[in-house]
């Protein structure tokens, strides 16, 4: 990935989690939030409720290459955190494609709401 490092750090997801903004969709949710760096890093998880370990790894890929396929319209210095909802392994990475054209690049361009920090 050109722009892109992956998210290791719990501790980076946690701000994620509690301190960005979030886009959800029926079969997926992405946290983002600024991190002030020349590149985004992204962090994806699959919990064990999306099935076995192949299952998880599966779905892990499918949101890599829809990403991958959108790398260069996303802002750049950006966190994001990708969740994968139960739904999530019967799609294709088309419909992660289309989630993050429509929703989620819109929403990152969009300038925060006054009053949340």
């Amino acid at each position: 990935m050109l722009f892109t490092e992956n998210l290791k750090d719990n501790g980076v997801f946690v701000k994620c989690y509690r301190k960005g903004r979030y886009v959800s969709d029926s079969i997926i949710v992405a946290y983002f939030l600024q991190n002030g760096l020349p590149f985004n890093r992204i962090g994806i998880t699959a919990g064990k409720k999306q099935g076995n370990a192949v299952e998880r790894n599966r779905i892990k890929r499918i949101i890599r290459a829809a990403y991958r396929l959108n790398e260069v319209d996303f802002p750049i210095g950006y966190d994001i955190v990708f969740v994968g909802r139960n739904n999530i392994k019967e799609k294709k990475s088309g419909d992660i494609e289309r989630f993050i054209k429509k929703k989620l690049i819109r929403e990152m361009n969009r300038p925060p709401k006054s009053g949340r920090k």
